[in-house]
């Protein structure tokens, strides 16, 4: 039975992860993490703690959807006294990503911007089609509900990152994400990441590659959380007893053999 500890338990995703673990035979709630208290019931059994020496002593792997500067904490911590991790938690700084790269030394740690399997397979058809596609341009648009706190997504700048790459391009010099007054026109290897907000949006992402004549778009659609927490699940169940290392949702859905 792996005990397994939430991280960011009061947030959207947090709160799927404890009732889907109900229903996991293999695993078992053992600890939560909270900043201050939870504003909902909980099994009595369960460790509710502030403190994060005290929350990984009492589990054998953590998962995180929290904020940034929290992850950050708990990857420090993590350092001190390892735990197999998978991270969910989205708009990382390169120093948090770096910080994520120096933890996996110590511990295996499953990184993943969208862990659903839908988008995994958006990701890998995306380089296909990059490469393939390579004279027409890109262009990405995100949408989220209201309350997103990053934007361009995580999720999106993984897919830009990726059709970059499949072209050996440097996202940070192609990327825009933004279009504004007498801009001139559009440059040949630019890719644009569009973010929308609005409403109860759980996600959709769609990749467009357009050309004179005709276009292709690759579209995916979140229609519910618990694609977030079960893919996190499932990815928890897969880390487990992994040696240590720095891991992705493609390595856990063995994608890269199955394209």
């Amino acid at each position: 039975m792996i005990k397994v500890g939430v991280f960011g338990a009061s947030g959207r995703v947090g709160r799927l992860l404890i009732e889907d673990l109900k229903l996991e035979e293999n695993m078992s709630l053992a600890s939560v993490f909270v900043r201050n208290t939870l504003d909902f019931s909980i099994d009595p059994s369960t460790l509710v703690t502030n403190d994060l020496d005290i929350f990984l002593k009492s589990c054998d792997l953590v998962i995180d959807f929290s904020l940034p500067e929290a992850c950050e904490q708990l990857l420090n911590s993590a350092i001190k006294q390892p735990k197999a991790l998978v991270i969910g938690t989205t708009g990382l700084s390169a120093h948090q990503l770096n910080l994520l790269k120096t933890a996996s030394q110590s511990m295996p740690i499953l990184y993943a911007t969208n862990m659903s399997l839908g988008v995994a397979l958006l990701n890998k058809l995306v380089a296909m089609s990059s490469k393939v596609l390579d004279e027409f341009d890109i262009e990405i648009v995100e949408q989220h509900h209201r309350h997103k706190k990053d934007a361009p997504s995580g999720t999106a700048l993984t897919l830009a990152q990726t059709a970059a790459k499949s072209r050996n391009l440097d996202i940070d010099t192609v990327r825009i994400s933004g279009r504004n007054g007498n801009i001139g026109e559009r440059t040949k290897d630019e890719i644009a990441v569009m973010a929308l907000r609005g409403g109860d949006i759980v996600g959709r992402h769609t990749v467009g590659f357009y050309n004179d004549g005709e276009f292709v778009e690759l579209n995916h659609t979140a229609t519910s959380r618990h694609t977030f927490s079960k893919g996190a699940l499932r990815a928890a169940k897969w880390l487990f007893g992994k040696p240590l290392g720095l891991y992705t949702i493609s390595d856990c859905l063995e994608l890269n053999k199955a394209i």
